[in-house]
């Protein structure tokens, strides 16, 4: 594997994102809202457009304007794109395709020097703060190119791509909108997008079921950018109790799991209750991100597997004999199991473990945590002693008004492999280590 370790200063900043914001990209007024709940068909549309772009097909992104003719796009995730013949299907196209990446990508590659300075668009919109740019593509790209651009951990990933024009996507525009959906499918944030021809969806003015039923005899699944927005919206809202059962562990015997299950039907979450906690007492408190290598496999890369089973059995072993791990299944910081593997090979190429996630297009930290608080409130505690070295917890649980009685330090000592891990997390995150 061929990879650049030139860093660029652009991302060596301090890491800010300790509590993830994910506005919409609309102006719906009754979209950001954050008590509403997401609507069935809503959720119906984008899953089914989640589950098309991991399977490597492409996705019609369509707006709908009033008495206008609808904006669309046919996007495919990058990363599915290997260049056979006939992948590309046969359609009317406005225009060539680009290639969208998301701002971190592109300032990595150094693809456009004014990246983030907002750019006026052809309507007259601004782009907001570079978050998705696009690079035009010719008629017949190379699909080696595309995976060096999209994938850092690709053998084509050495470049040179400087000379690469890019513009900034304006904000909300379908693009922008074709990236969402890839970060939401746990994929490469980058994406394949050619403009349909505004003919093909010609009198389908106010008619989102007529866009659908076009897409579908066209052979593809079509989603509203404006869903997009919504469910990206509601990815940490909404919570259901599946079950609630006795579960003896060997570091807690009195052990209680309950399983969660999000609004968005995605991967459940857990509240693992040691003991039998007082009602109304600030409860000993772990938030636990799920971690494969680690919590299973014993990955000596980072302090995960330490963390966890420290925090249980410091709650066996605490004065009452209680406390919650609330687990939650955000791999990675976020980007999933792959994605975080991928972030591996780039650590092993000099890069640190918050710049691989920006090498692959990502946030530094794309956790959100309005869930743990969820999680808390639904088993009845509002109040908690919180084990963690991450200030950005804190501020989360602050955030969404659970109460934080004291902060615990929950520290390990390095084990000959991860120390630089452990620094940088002190360094860039402000971990307290």
């Amino acid at each position: 594997m061929r990879v650049s370790t030139k860093k660029l200063e652009n991302i060596k900043v301090p890491v800010k994102i300790m509590v993830k914001d994910r506005p919409l990209k609309t102006s719906t007024p009754s979209a950001l809202a954050a008590t509403a709940p997401c609507p069935r068909a809503v959720r119906s549309a984008v899953e089914r457009a989640l589950s098309e772009l991991r399977r490597g097909q492409p996705v019609v992104i369509y707006s709908l304007e009033h008495n206008k003719a609808p904006k669309a796009i046919l996007a495919q995730a990058a990363e599915s794109f290997s260049g056979q013949t006939g992948e590309r299907p046969e359609i009317q196209a406005a225009g060539p395709s680009v290639l969208a990446l998301t701002a971190q990508r592109a300032a990595v590659l150094a693809l456009s020097s004014g990246l983030f300075e907002a750019s006026a668009a052809s309507d007259g919109a601004t782009s907001k703060d570079g978050k998705v740019v696009v690079l035009p593509l010719p008629v017949a790209f190379d699909a080696a190119i595309l995976r060096g651009l999209s994938d850092p951990t690709s053998e084509h990933a050495s470049g040179p791509f400087a000379h690469l024009p890019t513009v900034p996507a304006p904000a909300g525009d379908l693009n922008e909108a074709a990236v969402d959906l890839a970060r939401l499918a746990l994929l490469l944030p980058a994406c394949i997008c050619t403009p349909l021809a505004e003919h093909l969806l010609k009198g389908f003015e106010n008619d989102q079921t007529g866009v659908h039923k076009w897409a579908l005899d066209a052979g593809f699944l079509a989603v509203s950018a404006t869903d997009i927005a919504i469910y990206q919206a509601r990815t940490d809202c909404g919570l259901t109790e599946i079950v609630s059962v006795p579960v003896p562990l060997a570091l807690a015997q009195n052990t209680r799991i309950t399983a969660f299950r999000p609004e968005d039907g995605g991967s459940e979450h857990y509240a693992i209750e040691i003991g039998d906690p007082a009602p109304g007492e600030p409860i000993l408190t772990r938030i636990h991100s799920a971690c494969f290598t680690g919590d299973l496999l014993g990955s000596l890369r980072c302090d995960c597997g330490d963390q966890l089973r420290g925090a249980l059995t410091a709650m066996a072993e605490s004065k009452t004999g209680s406390g919650i791990l609330l687990y939650l299944t955000q791999e990675g910081r976020g980007i999933g199991l792959a994605n975080k593997l991928r972030a591996y090979a780039l650590q092993d190429h000099g890069f640190d473990t918050f710049e691989a996630n920006e090498q692959l297009g990502f946030d530094a930290d794309e956790r959100l945590f309005r869930v743990a608080a969820d999680m808390l409130r639904s088993r009845g505690f509002d109040k908690v002693r919180l084990m963690t070295n991450n200030p950005a917890k804190v501020e989360a649980l602050e955030c969404y008004d659970i109460e934080i009685t004291e902060r615990v330090a929950h520290a390990f000592p390095a084990n000959g492999h991860n120390e630089a891990y452990l620094k940088t997390k002190a360094v860039r995150a402000g971990h307290h280590l």
